[in-house]
C-alpha cells in the first residue's frame, strides 16, 4: 500500500461492500495491522534506518535509542504521509458505511421475510400466565441495523486504536502534539484546503 494514497478511494465505496460485513471488517483489520499494530517498529526504524542490506553480524549489536530521540521532521514526516493518510482511508469508509446504514434499503433481501414475521407476530395469542415469555418478539434486524452496530463497535475500536498509536507517537517523538485527534484534525483541515 502506497502511504501517499488512501487504499479505498470514496468513489470505489458500494453499499455491497458495507453490507458485506467480513469485507468491511477485513479492510479496516489489515489497514490497523499494517499502520497501527506495527507503529513502536515502524518509529524504531526511523531511528536507526537500513543503510545496507540485512547483515547478520548487526544482530548482535544492541542499540537502544532513548525514547524521544526521533528527528521531529522524521516524525512530523511520518504522521503526514503514513499515519494520518491511513486514518483518513479507515475515516471515509465509516463515514460512508455509516450513511449506507442510516438510508433506507429497498434492496434488502430479507425485508419480505421480515415482514412476514412481523404478520406472524400480530396473529400471535400472547398470555404470559400459560407461558412467561410468550410476550417477548424479537424480530430479525434489518442488515441496516447490523450495519450500523457493526460501526459502531468499529468506531469505539478506531478510537481506540488512534489513541494507543498517538501514544507511542509522543513517547518517540518530541514536540508532538497532546492529543492525535486534534492533530489529525489540523492535518485534515490543511489537506483538504490543498486538494480544492
Amino acid at each position: 500500500m502506497d502511504p501517499q494514497q488512501p487504499a479505498v478511494s470514496a468513489s470505489q465505496l458500494t453499499p455491497q461492500f458495507c453490507f458485506s460485513i467480513s469485507t468491511l471488517q477485513d479492510f479496516l483489520r489489515l489497514s490497523r495491522a499494517t499502520i497501527d499494530d506495527c507503529i513502536q517498529q515502524r518509529l524504531n526504524s526511523l531511528a536507526t534506518p537500513s543503510r545496507h542490506g540485512f547483515d547478520p553480524s548487526s544482530t548482535n549489536q544492541i542499540y537502544a535509542p532513548n525514547s524521544a530521540t526521533l528527528d521531529p521532521a522524521l516524525c512530523a514526516a511520518f504522521h503526514e504521509r503514513v499515519l494520518f493518510p491511513s486514518w483518513r482511508a479507515r475515516a471515509e469508509v465509516l463515514e460512508y458505511c455509516a450513511k449506507v446504514a442510516a438510508s433506507p434499503d429497498p434492496d434488502d433481501p430479507s425485508a419480505a421475510a421480515r415482514a412476514e414475521e412481523m404478520e406472524r407476530n400480530k396473529k400471535r395469542v400472547v398470555d404470559e400466565r400459560l407461558d412467561p415469555y410468550s410476550g417477548r418478539f424479537f424480530p430479525t434486524e434489518a442488515r441496516t441495523e447490523r450495519l450500523a452496530s457493526v460501526l459502531r463497535l468499529e468506531q469505539g475500536v478506531e478510537n481506540i486504536v488512534r489513541m494507543r498509536s498517538w501514544g507511542v507517537v509522543r513517547s518517540k517523538c518530541a514536540g508532538a502534539p497532546f492529543s492525535g485527534q486534534e492533530a489529525y484534525a489540523e492535518w485534515e483541515k490543511k489537506h483538504t484546503k490543498r486538494s480544492r
